[in-house]
């Protein structure tokens, strides 16, 4: 579907409104899905130290299981992330069936993926052995999963939830209830993971329980909200019907979402393998400011998703104007943010990298050096990392995602990893030259995404 297949949007009373006023717009509607994000990564930080504190064997396996879960479950969820331009633009023209009809689909499309993913995952133990892992971890591993999987279910209808209320700017729920559940994951980890308060010591199967109850969770609490705060879209009206218009629309706009983001995620853990090619201690640094970059990355997510809300908003009501002014907010936030954090990066990493290694380890003083060159590097990988995911945010707010899919592609495995691999390995620069070539690659993604907006994405009036 293209630009020129969006109904205009019906008159109404011109509004000028600024660059100062529509960047105030997207940050209130960004710091309640920051947030929520942050929540959302409090809960896997929880996940990984109780499970670390009862036993190491568990720890390994259930970050071997949810690797494995995270990369499958992360293309699902460009499905549901489709639902937020389209509900986003077709709110602001006032066509609230179409509203239902894209979300009711993306609830569709997200049980189909599961029902076709979901059981290859109950039997992961042979894959995880082929892979070269012990037999104790592969067979926890396939133990986790043969719960944790089920989550893929509620998990995707909370992705189209979650959708679905951030395109009517409703985020506050997303952020309460995504803080509410990190505390109960906490407490229901502590209890079935140790056997606490009298419930059984299950071990990493009591975390994938607690897993799979949160996704539940957050399933039912967004969609009971939708229902009542929102009754004029009547979401569950005629559900079990199949809308294979949308439900084509939805797949279209929603897998090339799904396998950028995969593509992405892969090059992260592509990166990984290399450095670990290089030693132990280059690994453990390279995995201390991959945590620490990730949860300042929340911010940067939390500004591309409600720059992919507002985008949709202006494409509704056919507003070139206010798409430019959109686009210039986002980037300038993205710039100041980024170089914030960069900032504190280069004048202070020692004490983010220290907070991660124990005191009395012998390799201490290598890891920390390591981690702060790596860290310092981060400065600049925040800053185009900032950029090319605000340039997806705006791209899918117009519900532009094929070319931006292969554009990054490109940029990410054709480029920027190969420039990590010959500037760690033959030039010799080692977790630094690695980590130099995700600044080439996620540089490059940047500048080519930004300039698919600008020069074509952004002209509304011209479709």
């Amino acid at each position: 579907m293209t630009q020129a297949d969006i109904p205009a949007a019906p008159e109404r009373p011109f509004e000028a409104v600024t660059r100062r006023q529509h960047g105030r717009r997207l940050l209130v509607l960004a710091l309640p899905l920051i947030g929520s994000n942050l929540a959302q990564m409090a809960m896997n930080v929880t996940d990984t130290v109780m499970l670390g504190w009862y036993d190491v064997t568990a720890l390994a396996a259930a970050t071997l299981a949810t690797s494995l879960y995270f990369l499958i479950f992360i293309v699902g969820s460009g499905f549901a992330w489709a639902v937020m331009p389209v509900v986003a633009t077709a709110a602001e023209a006032n066509d609230a069936v179409m509203v239902r009809r894209v979300t009711r689909m993306g609830i569709w499309v997200g049980m189909i993926y599961a029902a076709v993913f979901v059981p290859p995952l109950m039997w992961t133990e042979e894959i995880f052995l082929a892979l070269g892992q012990e037999p104790q971890v592969a067979s926890a591993g396939e133990a986790y999963l043969r719960i944790a999987a089920w989550a893929m279910v509620p998990g995707l209808v909370a992705m189209v939830m979650r959708s679905f209320l951030s395109a009517l700017e409703h985020t506050g729920v997303l952020l309460w209830s995504t803080l509410g559940m990190a505390l109960c994951n906490a407490l229901l980890n502590y209890a079935l993971i140790f056997g606490n308060w009298g419930a059984p010591e299950l071990g990493i199967q009591g975390a994938a329980i607690a897993s799979l109850s949160m996704a539940i969770l957050q399933a039912v609490l967004l969609m009971a909200y939708a229902l009542r705060r929102l009754p004029e879209y009547d979401l569950v009206r005629r559900i079990w019907r199949p809308d294979l218009e949308v439900l084509g629309r939805v797949l279209r706009l929603g897998a090339p979402i799904g396998l950028t983001s995969l593509a992405e995620g892969g090059l992260f853990v592509a990166t990984g393998v290399m450095i670990g090619w290089i030693g132990a201690v280059p690994l453990a640094a390279h995995g201390i400011a991959l945590q620490v970059t990730s949860v300042a990355f929340m911010v940067q997510v939390g500004l591309s998703q409600a720059a992919t809300v507002r985008a949709g908003r202006a494409l509704g009501r056919r507003d070139e104007t206010a798409l430019r002014l959109i686009g210039q907010s986002g980037v300038m936030m993205s710039v100041i943010s980024a170089g914030l954090v960069a900032l504190i990066f280069i004048s202070m990493p020692e004490p983010f990298v220290t907070a991660f290694v124990d005191p009395g380890d012998p390799a201490r003083d290598l890891v920390v050096a390591t981690g702060i060159t790596l860290l310092s590097l981060a400065a600049l990988f925040q800053i185009v990392d900032a950029l090319q995911v605000m340039a997806l945010g705006l791209l899918r707010g117009v519900q532009d995602t094929g070319v931006p899919m292969v554009l990054a592609a490109i940029s990410y495995w054709v480029i920027g990893l190969p420039a990590g691999y010959v500037l760690g390995f033959p030039l010799g620069l080692g977790a630094a030259g690695v980590w130099l070539g995700l600044v080439v690659g996620l540089g490059l993604a940047a500048v080519t995404l930004l300039w698919r907006f600008w020069s074509r994405s952004v002209r509304i009036a011209a479709a």
